[in-house]
């Protein structure tokens, strides 16, 4: 999120856009515990406009 220069509120947008309801406080929740799933993971970098991943 940083990198892409979002916010909570931007990514919820962005989720919601792409038809994943989640609310901020949901969202800032799940970011914080590290719980979520790898599907929600790749959700989110689609709905963040991340077209490659690098593993080092």
């Amino acid at each position: 999120m940083l990198r892409k220069g979002m916010s909570y509120a931007d990514l919820v947008g962005a989720l919601g856009a792409a038809g994943v309801k989640e609310s901020e406080a949901n969202l800032r929740n799940k970011v914080s515990r590290g719980s979520f799933t790898a599907a929600f993971l790749f959700q989110c970098l689609s709905a963040m406009g991340v077209k490659t991943l690098h593993l080092d």
